[in-house]
C-alpha cells in the first residue's frame, strides 16, 4: 500500500503542472455543487456554462501555482485545497440561511455572525461542529508538516517565482477578454444569480477586485462645477404647508398580477390596489433581483446609482464606512424636518446604524430598541405591524414637520418549499412550476396580504394624526422566486412598483421612475430642492432625460465619483453634509425598581426589549427578558451599593442606548 502511494505521489508531482488541471476543475466543481447544494446542478454548471467553468478553473490553477514555491508541495497543495473548499462550504452554509452568496464585504459583518451562535441562525450544535471540524484539521496540517517529507525540487526558485508571477499577472488580461467577449458579466443585477451563472471563483474575485468606482474620464473641477451650475435648482420653494414625507421600503413586494402563470382566489393586496388606483404610482427599476435590498436603499435616499460599482458592493458597507455622503435626509433637514428611520431588524445589518449617520437622519429605531414578541409563520422575521406605532413615536418626537423612512421584513425570503400554512387565506395555482415553487408562492402571496394589511394600518395612523402627510411606498425587488423577464408582463425582472397616498390634494401623476429618480421627484413636486445629486435628477427628469439613458449617466457618474472618492469639487472644499450624531431608538429605556426573588433581581422599568442585556458595575450579566417592563438576573454576587444599567445591544456588542444607572438599596431581608 504504501508503496503504491509512493509511485503515485511521485508521479503526481512529477506531472504537477498538467495534473493542477483536472485538480482545478474538481474544485470548480466541489465548489459549484456546494453552491447549489447538489451535485446534479453543480455537473449542470459544467454543460449550461462552459465557458464561465473553464475560466473559473482558470482561477484556480492559477492559485494552485502557489504550491510550487514550498518544497513541502503535498503540505501545501492539502492547504490550498483546503481553503478553497472552505470558501465554497462558508458559501454553501450562508446561502442556507440568507438568499446572497459569500462575498468580501461579508469579512466587514464577522461580528455579526459571532453573534448569531446559539440562534435559529447558528445553533450552539453548528458551532460545535464547525470548532472541533476546524480543530482537526489543523491538527492534521501541523502533523503533516512535521512528519511529510520534503520533495526534491529540481528548478531553481527564481525559476518557480517567474511561474507563479506570470500565472497571477495573466489573469487580468484573460479576465477582460472574457469579460469583453461576454464569456462573464461585470454587473450582477442579482448578486445570487450572478454567482451562479458566472461561477463562485469569479464571483468571488469581483467582490474583491470590483470594489468602489473608477475614476470617469474627464473628471476635473471644472467639469464637476460645469454639471452643478447647469443643473442647480436654487432655493426650495414650498408652500405654507410643509408635509410630512414618509417613505416605506416594502421587502420583496411584488405586485403578483404582473406574473400572469399565477392565479388566486382573492387578491392578496387589495389596499395596495386601491392606493394604485387613486394616487401617483409607477414602476419603479431597481438595481437588484431577489436580494441586495440595501443597495436599493442607497439609490433611494442618495440619488446616486449602484450601477458603477463593481458585482457584490454594498457601499454601505465599503465607501460609507469611510466617507460621509449626501442624501435626501440631509436636503430636508436644512427645512427644519426631523429625520428619522424606522425598522424591525438588526441595527448593525448591512452596517445601516453607521450608514444612517453617514447620511445625516437624526434617529434610527431598529429593532433593538423595539419590542418585538410576533414573527411570521416560520418564525424567522418579525411581523411588520410593530412598525406602526414605532413610525408614530417618530412623527411625535418632533413639533415640526418629519421626513421617516420605514423598513419592512415580514416578506422577506426565503420562503418554504413545504406547505407551512394549513388553512391559507390565499389560495393560489401556478401554472407550470413544480409543487414546492408552488407551496413557496403560496406562502409568499400569504405575507403579501399581511404587507397590505399593515399598509392599511400605517396609513390609518398617518391620516388619524392630522397632520398633512405624502406617503411613498415601493418595492425594493422582486421576490426569490427564479423570476426571468419572459414570465413577468413588463419583460423586466428589475421593475417593482411604487405607490404613494397623501392627504392634502396632491394630484394623481403616474410615471416609471428608477430608484435613483424617485424621492427627488417627490420633493420637486413638493418644491423642495437643494443638494448635488438632488438637483440633478430633478433637472434631469423635468428635461425628459432617461433615468437609464447613458445622457443621465454620464454626468451622474461623475458627481457620485466626485461626492464619494474624489475632491469634492462640488462642495469647494467644504465638507457641506458631515455625520449627524445619530440617536437610537426614541423612547428612553428606564429602570424603576429592583425587586429581590428566590435568588433573582426582578428589574422594573420602561421600554424594554428581547435586545435589553443588564450591566452590573460594568459587566453584562445573564438576562432574562420577561417583558417589556420586566428583567430578570440571577443576584448571586450582587449587593448593596451595585451600580444597574440596562443596555439595549446590537451584534457585536454595539450598546446603542442606556437606561439610567440604578443603584442597588435592598432591605436586610432580601439581602443574599
Amino acid at each position: 500500500m504504501k508503496s503504491r502511494w509512493t509511485r503515485f505521489s511521485t508521479f503526481f508531482e512529477k506531472y504537477a503542472l498538467i495534473l493542477h488541471i483536472p485538480l482545478a476543475m474538481l474544485l470548480v466543481l466541489v465548489n459549484e455543487s456546494l453552491s447549489r447544494h447538489s451535485l446534479i446542478e453543480g455537473l449542470g454548471f459544467i454543460t449550461n456554462h462552459p465557458g464561465p467553468f473553464l475560466y473559473n478553473s482558470y482561477i484556480i490553477y492559477v492559485i494552485l501555482l502557489l504550491v510550487f514555491l514550498s518544497p513541502r508541495r503535498l503540505f501545501m497543495r492539502l492547504v490550498m485545497m483546503a481553503i478553497v473548499i472552505l470558501f465554497g462550504i462558508i458559501n454553501c452554509i450562508i446561502l442556507n440561511n440568507r438568499v446572497t452568496p459569500f462575498g468580501f464585504t461579508d469579512f466587514a459583518m464577522v461580528g455579526d455572525l459571532l453573534t448569531m451562535q446559539n440562534t435559529k441562525y447558528f445553533t450552539a450544535q453548528q458551532a460545535g461542529i464547525c470548532l472541533i471540524a476546524i480543530l482537526i484539521f489543523v491538527f492534521l496540517m501541523v502533523m503533516l508538516h512535521m512528519h511529510g517529507k520534503k520533495q526534491k525540487v529540481r528548478s531553481k526558485l527564481w525559476v518557480r517565482i517567474l511561474t507563479c508571477a506570470i500565472g497571477f499577472a495573466s489573469l487580468f488580461p484573460v479576465t477582460k477578454i472574457c469579460q469583453k467577449t461576454g464569456v462573464v458579466q461585470t454587473y450582477f443585477g442579482n448578486l445570487a444569480q450572478g454567482y451562479l451563472d458566472n461561477g463562485y471563483a469569479y464571483g468571488f474575485a469581483m467582490s474583491v477586485a470590483g470594489r468602489g468606482m473608477n475614476q470617469p474620464t474627464g473628471y476635473s473641477a471644472k467639469s464637476v462645477e460645469n454639471i452643478v451650475e447647469d443643473t442647480s435648482k436654487g432655493k426650495s420653494k414650498m408652500g405654507k404647508v410643509k408635509p410630512n414625507v414618509i417613505v416605506v421600503l416594502l421587502e420583496s413586494c411584488f405586485d403578483v398580477n404582473e406574473y400572469p402563470a399565477l392565479s388566486y382566489n382573492k387578491d392578496p393586496i387589495p389596499y395596495f390596489h386601491k392606493l394604485e388606483k387613486n394616487y401617483s404610482t409607477g414602476h419603479l427599476t431597481v438595481p437588484v433581483v431577489g436580494a441586495g435590498t440595501c443597495n436599493t436603499e442607497f439609490e433611494m435616499l442618495t440619488g446616486m446609482s449602484c450601477k458603477f460599482f463593481g458585482p457584490g458592493e454594498y457601499p454601505q458597507k465599503t465607501v460609507l464606512k469611510k466617507r460621509d455622503c449626501e442624501s435626501t435626509a440631509d436636503v430636508i433637514k436644512k427645512l427644519g424636518y426631523g429625520t428619522h428611520v424606522v425598522h424591525n431588524n438588526g441595527g448593525n445589518f448591512y452596517s445601516r446604524a453607521n450608514a444612517f449617520s453617514k447620511m445625516g437622519f437624526d434617529t434610527f429605531t431598529s429593532k433593538e430598541l423595539l419590542d418585538i414578541t410576533d414573527y411570521t409563520p416560520l418564525n424567522t422575521w418579525p411581523t411588520d405591524d410593530i412598525l406602526v406605532g414605532a413610525t408614530k413615536d417618530a412623527l411625535d418626537s418632533t413639533k415640526g414637520p418629519d421626513y421617516c423612512y420605514t423598513i419592512t421584513v415580514g416578506t422577506h425570503g426565503d420562503y418554504p418549499k413545504e406547505k407551512v400554512i394549513e388553512n391559507p387565506k390565499i389560495k393560489v395555482k401556478v401554472k407550470g412550476v413544480s409543487e414546492e415553487r408552488q407551496n413557496q408562492w403560496e406562502y409568499y402571496c400569504n405575507m403579501l396580504n399581511n404587507m397590505d394589511r399593515f399598509l392599511k394600518e400605517y396609513t390609518a395612523m398617518l391620516s388619524k394624526r392630522g397632520e398633512p402627510t405624502l406617503l411613498i411606498c415601493f418595492g425594493d425587488h422582486l421576490p426569490t422566486m427564479g423570476l426571468q423577464n419572459k414570465d413577468v408582463k413588463q419583460k423586466d425582472i428589475y421593475q417593482t412598483k411604487y405607490i404613494t397616498w397623501n392627504n392634502f390634494g396632491m394630484k394623481k401623476k403616474d410615471q416609471d421612475l428608477t430608484a435613483y429618480q424617485l424621492v427627488s421627484t417627490y420633493f420637486d413636486r413638493l418644491g423642495i430642492h437643494g443638494g448635488t445629486v438632488v438637483d440633478y435628477n430633478q433637472t434631469m427628469t423635468e428635461r425628459g432625460i432617461s433615468g437609464k439613458s447613458q445622457k443621465y449617466l454620464k454626468n451622474l457618474q461623475m458627481l457620485q465619483y466626485d461626492l464619494l472618492y474624489g475632491k469634492r469639487y462640488a462642495y469647494h472644499g467644504i465638507d457641506m453634509y458631515p455625520p449627524s450624531d445619530l440617536v437610537m431608538g426614541i423612547r428612553p429605556v428606564k429602570i424603576d425598581r429592583i425587586y429581590s426573588y428566590d435568588n433573582q433581581l426582578h428589574i422594573y422599568g420602561e421600554n424594554f426589549t428581547p435586545w435589553s442585556k443588564v450591566y452590573v458595575n460594568g459587566e453584562k450579566v445573564n438576562t432574562t427578558y420577561e417583558s417589556g417592563q420586566v428583567l430578570t438576573i440571577n443576584s448571586k454576587g450582587v449587593s448593596n451599593g451595585a451600580h444597574i444599567v440596562v443596555n439595549q445591544m446590537g451584534s457585536n456588542n454595539t450598546i446603542f442606548r442606556s437606561s439610567n444607572e440604578f443603584e442597588l438599596k435592598l432591605a436586610a431581608e432580601d439581602q443574599q
